[in-house]
């Protein structure tokens, strides 16, 4: 039987650029993906690199800030290596604050006045109130997953898909490996990227949980387009290079439904059309809902899951297409037994692991 050196379960962009992180360094890869490779959380993400702002978002923010500077290289990278495009942007965002509140304050910040707003984007409704721009850039994670996966590839990671991990395997508390619904593969080393499934198999549960989150795209009319990310209380959206116009999202708490519910979707563009009204004549191209990995503290799980040879990178929320180059770094540092470039405490998944029944 053949033994790889890592085996990484789930194929979103977490494991995804955590398996081509390991090949680098001359390690065996084996990804094994319950379905169909980036095609859950991080296929239905909107790919704005920002903190979300969630609770705990102070603590993850060093990790956050970190992430979005190595975006440039790692698109670079993925392009060269995939010979796919990547449509990144950096053309910022404008921030509108919720009623009652002042505008986003930082470095990156610059406030704006209701008249600048109107210049910057005309095509947005004639505003009153002031908002901020934020230096920030924008990903397709579609895009972005299609390429690291096919940079994986590149580099030699091997790939199972269709085939979920029922367990992993211990022996002599070390890790063995994992067993699946159809065989089981070998390593001494797994790392758990399984995203809202991250606690569905023994020998350790954790408390991540599905969020769903229901979207919609549209196509923009050619006399209005947009060319900054518009975020509001109520909506976003986030302009891509080829014309199509994500608006999203909602958060919301219903287990593993990825049903789209079409009166949602419709209060979602009605919110668009409120920012922006030249939407009305917009033609729609898809609706879907992802289900985010969350956890009871809305903080990542990273490290050593406690059992020698098993680590876990999951429950990254919102932040998943943010936050893949600097968790793919860590954990790689992490598994060659290395000090990490930042301290991971808060993060630990033994703060939450627990025997499974």
């Amino acid at each position: 039987m053949k033994v790889w050196d890592v085996i990484v379960v789930g194929a979103g962009i977490i494991g995804l650029s955590l398996a081509r992180d390991l090949r680098k360094t001359g390690r065996t890869v084996l990804v094994v993906e319950r379905s169909e490779p980036g095609r859950e959380a991080s296929h239905a993400a909107g790919g704005m690199l920002v903190n979300s702002g969630d609770e705990g978002s102070e603590a993850l923010r060093p990790l956050a800030d970190a992430s979005a500077q190595m975006y440039p290289e790692f698109v670079f990278e993925l392009q060269d290596e995939s010979g796919f495009h990547i449509d990144w942007r950096s053309n910022g965002t404008i921030c509108f604050p919720a009623a009652g509140q002042s505008p986003t304050s930082g470095p990156s910040a610059k406030y704006l006045t209701p008249a600048q707003i109107n210049e910057l984007e005309p095509a947005l409704s004639p505003v009153s109130r002031s908002a901020v721009f934020l230096s920030e850039s924008c990903v397709d994670p579609r895009d972005l997953v299609r390429a690291c996966q096919e940079a994986a590839k590149h580099r030699g990671v091997n790939f199972s898909s269709g085939d979920p991990v029922t367990s992993i395997n211990i022996s002599d508390s070390h890790v063995t490996g994992v067993t699946t619904t159809k065989t089981s593969f070998s390593s001494e080393v797994v790392v758990n990227c399984a995203g809202a499934w991250a606690g569905e198999f023994a020998p350790l549960s954790f408390p991540t949980r599905p969020v769903k989150g229901q979207m919609l795209s549209v196509v923009m009319p050619t006399k209005s387009p947009l060319k900054h990310v518009v975020r509001s209380p109520d909506v976003y959206l986030i302009p891509r290079s080829t014309g199509r116009l994500v608006i999203g999202a909602t958060v919301e708490e219903a287990g593993f439904d990825k049903q789209v519910v079409p009166d949602t979707i419709m209060r979602l563009r009605q919110s668009a059309l409120n920012l922006m009204p030249g939407l009305e004549e917009a033609r729609m191209l898809e609706a879907w809902a992802g289900l985010r990995p969350g956890t009871p503290d809305n903080l990542p799980i990273i490290g050593s899951a406690g059992i020698p040879g098993y680590f876990v990178a999951t429950g990254h929320y919102r932040d998943g297409i943010l936050l893949a180059p600097i968790t793919a770094k860590l954990m790689t540092q992490l598994i060659s037994g290395g000090e990490p470039d930042y301290n991971l405490e808060c993060f630990s998944a033994r703060r939450f692991a627990t025997m499974a029944a």
